[in-house]
């Protein structure tokens, strides 16, 4: 394996979104008043719901309702849900009632409470690496002592409206990036304090460095014992505290962070087979191609055509 310039680069969170392309590519808004359910299907896509007035409840499979209230931001993962004024209440269909209106807007009796939200795809077939990293459900209060960012957000979205005024819709899908970054980076932060997941290992001072190495010089030749010396820890430790947060080894992260990044170069169409290989740290083509095809089932020329 190659290694490469250890230069700053982005942090992990922005690697990842950057390098899977991921895009709010529909924006949403509900205005509703008085009684009301609708249930949307799960979809391999983040989706943010953030409510700009009123209040209303998230009801998600396994989970208890969540109650949220005007300043609330909630990311959803692949996974189906309600929201509804009541939780008790049987739902309607509401992707069919967005399809039916024709429109991203769509009012309900009223206006009692509006929320708005935000479908996240990406390029090509990369979302299966974040989607695995995050939760179902990360829901963030309005009140969350660092929400400043996320209530100055809302603000302009609502001031926004429906994206219908001049340069709009430009604004809106700005606005919607940021508002989900900002989501997900105060969630991080409860995260690393409750000891859990992808995103809490991220915002932890140890786990964190390692992580930002990887992302960092992905193609160095990545060893347990080399990680655990960026997190300053032994190397049984910071081995079974990285399963323990992460859910897979580190090495095995490195290898399918790799392969993530090799794909989705493949199937921008601005790079050689041989190239990628390189770039990511493998020595050989024929390495490379034998733990693609592994990982993903196809040839990376076939990725590449693809």
């Amino acid at each position: 394996m190659s290694s490469r310039s250890s230069s700053p680069g982005p942090d992990p969170l922005s690697d990842v979104l950057d390098v899977l392309g991921a895009r709010v590519t529909r924006r949403t808004r509900l205005e509703a008043g008085g009684a009301w359910a609708f249930a949307f299907p799960a979809v391999d896509r983040l989706k943010f719901v953030a409510l700009l007035q009123g209040a209303q409840w998230m009801l998600l499979p396994g989970r208890a309702p969540q109650r949220m209230v005007a300043g609330d931001v909630c990311v959803l993962g692949c996974t189906p849900y309600t929201v509804a004024s009541d939780p008790g209440l049987a739902p309607a269909d509401g992707a069919a009632m967005f399809a039916a209106s024709g429109r991203d807007t769509v009012c309900v009796g009223g206006s009692e409470t509006v929320g708005v939200g935000g479908s996240v795809t990406f390029s090509g077939a990369n979302a299966s690496f974040l989607l695995a990293m995050l939760p179902d459900f990360m829901l963030v209060s309005g009140s969350a002592p660092a929400s400043g960012a996320i209530a100055a957000v809302l603000a302009l979205m609502a001031r926004e409206g429906d994206g219908e005024t001049l340069g709009g819709d430009v604004v809106g899908h700005r606005l919607a990036d940021v508002l989900l970054v900002e989501a997900i980076r105060i969630y991080a932060a409860g995260a690393a304090r409750d000891g859990t997941g992808w995103l809490g290992a991220l915002a932890d001072p140890r786990m964190g460095r390692a992580l930002h190495a990887i992302h960092r010089d992905i193609a160095r030749p990545w060893t347990v014992a080399t990680l655990a010396d960026v997190a300053g820890m032994s190397r049984a430790a910071f081995a079974a505290a990285f399963a323990a947060r992460v859910g897979q080894s580190p090495l095995a992260y490195v290898r399918t962070w790799r392969l993530t990044v090799a794909r989705a170069a493949l199937m921008r169409g601005d790079t050689t087979v041989e190239r990628v290989a390189d770039t990511v740290g493998y020595a050989s083509q024929s390495a490379f191609a034998h733990a693609f095809r592994r990982t993903f089932g196809v040839s990376p020329g076939a990725s590449a055509r693809s």
